[in-house]
């Protein structure tokens, strides 16, 4: 059944290219697409890089020709930074199975890069749990591949379209891509591991079972950083400058204590002061007087005054005391 539905491909494909005078690679003529009922698939269409500048078209069995187009159901983008175009069709239904083309314009002779067969079926024979995957520089990603029950004995693969080289069931190692390594889940699946991948493993594969098939898109970006050097990287700087603020306050605290020393100590030093004191004396304590000698204007002499302050509510002596107010002062030579 899977021979003769290859065979009948083959020569409607060469039907198709000589309707349209497309210019065709009938060995690219050995892949079916196959997608659900109402689902949406994206083909990538990889061409050379003398083709950058040319136009690119997406054609259909039934003679439409698209090209840079978006629709409700179609669009068509370039990528020339990656060398390819791809082609996304949306809620396809039975009527869209055909073949279908990527074509470049090559000096105006319309020339054919790459060929499918897209079958839209209820229960696709081959598909995958998720069309997208991605993963860091370093990390492992897993695709599962499911398949009908009829395909349990067809060949199970891993293929990069870009080169159309393919992995089989087992584990390859390669000094160019990570790791693959393909493995039977036995529940109409396989399973395909990547491990420590590279950014060039980035692009578009396949599953593909038989000649049965279905695109995944591979993003891998550059590794992230380690969570323990990121928050070094982080909070050193801001711990840094956190302490350079403390020092900067504790030195205006320090400065701004030691003002008012530094004012009382030039009051100090002025040519004439006056201070006032309280003190509790008795009355009968004796009153000590003070002499100013005036006959030398370069001595400094000092005198004091004792006042009495009975009945002071202000500040109450002690048993049996009284207050007194005794002034000194300062006179300075005249």
């Amino acid at each position: 059944m899977a021979a003769y539905a290859k065979t009948e491909i083959f020569y409607i494909s060469v039907w198709f290219c000589l309707i349209l005078g497309v210019e065709c690679d009938l060995d690219l003529i050995d892949r079916i697409l196959t997608v659900q009922t109402g689902g949406s698939v994206t083909i990538p269409c990889h061409y050379d890089e003398k083709y950058i500048q040319q136009k690119k078209y997406w054609y259909s069995e039934n003679y439409n020709i698209y090209r840079n187009t978006t629709q409700e159901n179609l669009s068509i983008t370039d990528h020339p930074d990656q060398s390819l175009f791809t082609v996304t069709m949306r809620n396809l239904q039975y009527e869209d199975t055909g073949h279908y083309s990527c074509i470049v314009d090559e000096q105006g002779q319309l020339a054919a890069i790459y060929r499918l067969y897209i079958s839209v079926q209820s229960a696709p024979d081959v598909s995958v749990v998720s069309s997208s995957v991605s993963g860091h520089e370093g990390d492992d990603i897993s695709v599962q591949c499911l398949y009908s029950s009829g395909y349990k004995n067809e060949p199970k693969q891993w293929c990069r379209y870009k080169d159309q080289s393919c992995y089989t069931v087992g584990r390859t190692d390669t000094s160019q891509n990570s790791s693959v390594q393909i493995s039977e889940d036995g529940r109409r699946s396989f399973t395909v591991l990547m491990t420590g991948l590279r950014l060039t493993d980035s692009g578009w594969y396949f599953c593909s079972v038989g000649e049965k098939m279905h695109p995944v898109q591979l993003t891998v970006t550059e590794a992230k950083e380690d969570i323990k050097d990121e928050l070094l990287n982080v909070w050193l700087p801001v711990s840094a400058a956190l302490l350079l603020l403390l020092i900067l306050v504790g030195v205006f605290i320090w400065r701004w204590r030691r003002r008012p020393k530094q004012d009382k100590h030039q009051i100090r030093d002025r040519d004439y002061s006056s201070t006032t004191d309280m003190i509790y004396s008795k009355p009968e304590d004796p009153v000590i007087y003070s002499t100013v000698n005036d006959e030398n204007p370069n001595d400094i002499s000092y005198y004091s005054t004792i006042d009495y302050i009975p009945g002071s509510e202000a500040v109450k002596p002690p048993a049996g005391g009284a207050i007194y107010s005794i002034i000194y002062n300062t006179v300075g030579p005249h």
